[in-house]
């Protein structure tokens, strides 16, 4: 028999949100966070570009929230990103506070760091560690939560699926989740007075991503399966710039490399976002990979060019190191030469529909950063607000679970996980076939720009596919590889069903048949799953 553990609260996913989580947390509360792979691994680890916040007198509330509610292209909250807003900098002091050394010369302004200016930002608000903020964030994050006593860490653990009980106040209680470690291919199961989901997006549900491998929507699968609401999936935000190399694999090139100059050039080294918006590079990350998608296509390349090299190369060495070095190991010199870069799946801005402080349909689990729909993003993400929104829904949590936790008794009757039914599977080749088709036809028919047509022929196969999995599920013991098709299966198909329902062009949706916006459809696109029940209602 697997033995089984239980804790306090469950957070699975190890990434800012869900570290800091953990670490905002009381000390006297027992906590299991669960990592898919080591504990660094995701998609904090890669941000480059850094965490906007107002910390200069120069900027403002005001203009941050402004320029959000922009970007979101009317479909912002405006409640949700004053609370987030007006929350940056104390959370830019606790993680300065905790370790993370943030670039500080030059100073902007008076303050006392130096501020990066990226896409959809009228002031130059974004803290960061040189081109490596996610990278020294996530690390810091990692090294202080070693030292917590009352966290437990379990690397290399997929979470199963949510474990649910009705509850005494009516509707369903999440009380832990059922996990499977990666060395043994053993599944154990985990109680929990509350759980946290913080899994991330689900970009690599395509072909083309600067996601790590990780990325494959587990949190928002678990939370749909367990009768929770999404919102706004078909907002799925394409990041212009990724470097363009067979071995490249997923490497962006920061949005900060055109915040200080950098132009974007056709291979006969002309410039061409003047002619889509009078921002040029720094417009918007939609309107910048849909005008590199449409140059592309029009002209039949490969890729564009991103060019920095008029700026001194000591500029660029201080600026960008990590890009540098990685550019230069692939036969690139930003100093001298533009890198060849092509949009990808980056990040994806709907999730499972949270309240004010994180908690979703079901009364006990929570969902923070990408995993969530906080309504802060809108249509479409600024720059650098992702890791921003970490640091204040982990908070936000954090709180609400401390005030609550007191009154939730430990569960006592988790059931053991029960594969005495199935075999081991004679045919793994099926799962990465099925793979493989899934990224194609979401980057051919549920990408950059979509139609009515490419949706409905996209629908078609996912629901196919998904009959495939739920047999094989049923049938064979789970691997890793099954359980992240399983999941990310299920998101495309919330993705492509919003983008459906979405009959508009709006930020990060545009489609042909409905290439305007639709002042009609100034709200967020909700699925209701059909085991939804609202909090209080009796099952």
């Amino acid at each position: 028999m697997v033995p089984q553990l239980s804790c306090d609260v469950l957070i699975i996913g190890s990434g800012a949100a869900g570290l800091s989580t953990a670490l905002r947390l009381p000390e006297n509360l027992n906590i299991v966070v669960v990592a898919k792979r080591e504990l660094a691994e995701g998609n904090t680890l890669y941000a480059q570009g850094g965490i906007s916040a107002v910390l200069d007198s120069a900027d403002s509330l005001e203009s941050h929230v402004a320029d959000t509610l922009s970007a979101g292209a009317g479909l912002g909250n405006e409640a949700v990103i004053r609370r987030v807003v007006e929350r940056g900098p104390e959370n830019i002091r606790w993680l300065a506070e905790i370790g993370v050394h943030f670039t500080s010369t030059p100073p902007t302004g008076d303050s006392k760091l130096h501020l990066t200016q990226e896409g959809g930002h009228s002031h130059r608000r974004v803290a960061h560690v040189a081109d490596a903020t996610g990278r020294e964030m996530q690390t810091t994050l990692v090294d202080v939560v070693r030292t917590r006593k009352n966290i437990q860490l379990l690397e290399n653990h997929i979470a199963v699926d949510l474990i649910l009980r009705p509850s005494k106040a009516g509707g369903k209680r999440c009380v832990g989740a059922y996990l499977m470690n990666l060395e043994s291919n053993q599944v154990m199961g985990v109680g929990s007075r509350c759980v946290v989901l913080a899994t991330g997006g689900a970009s690599k549900a395509y072909l083309y991503t600067s996601n790590p491998d990780v990325a494959t929507g587990d949190g928002i699968a678990m939370a749909w399966r367990a009768g929770c609401r999404v919102s706004n999936m078909e907002f799925i935000q394409f990041h212009p710039t990724c470097l363009y190399h067979p071995n490249a694999k997923s490497f962006l090139v920061s949005e900060a490399v055109r915040g200080e100059g950098g132009h974007l050039l056709l291979a006969d080294g002309e410039r061409f976002m003047d002619q889509f918006d009078p921002r040029g590079e720094l417009a918007p990350r939609d309107i910048v990979a849909r005008a590199i998608d449409h140059e592309m296509k029009r002209l039949g390349s490969d890729c564009v060019y991103l060019d920095i090299s008029h700026k001194p190369a000591e500029f660029i060495e201080h600026h960008f190191p990590t890009i540098l070095e990685r550019s230069l190991s692939l036969g690139f010199d930003m100093r001298k030469e533009p890198l060849p870069v092509v949009p990808a799946a980056h990040y994806t801005c709907g999730g499972v529909k949270v309240n004010d402080v994180g908690e979703t349909d079901v009364a006990g689990l929570y969902a923070v950063g990408e995993t969530a729909y906080t309504g802060l993003h809108g249509a479409n993400r600024m720059a650098s607000n992702s890791l921003l929104e970490c640091l204040v829904y982990a908070q936000l949590a954090a709180e609400d679970i401390e005030s609550k936790i007191t009154h939730v008794s430990m569960p006592s009757d988790i059931e053991d996980w029960d594969d005495s039914r199935v075999t081991d599977a004679d045919e793994e080749v099926v799962v990465s076939h099925n793979w493989e088709e899934l990224r194609r036809f979401m980057w051919d028919y549920v990408g950059i720009v979509r139609s009515n047509k490419r949706l409905a022929r996209a629908r078609r196969r996912v629901n196919l596919l998904r009959h495939e999995v739920a047999e094989y599920y049923a049938n064979f013991k789970v691997t890793n590889d099954l359980l992240e098709l399983r999941n990310l299966l299920d998101v495309a198909d919330l993705i492509i069903q919003s983008a459906q329902r979405r009959r508009e062009s709006r930020g990060l949706h545009y489609t042909l048949d409905f290439p305007q916006v639709d002042a009609n459809q100034c709200q967020p696109t909700t699925l209701i799953p059909d085991n939804y029940r609202p909090k209080g209602q009796k099952v």
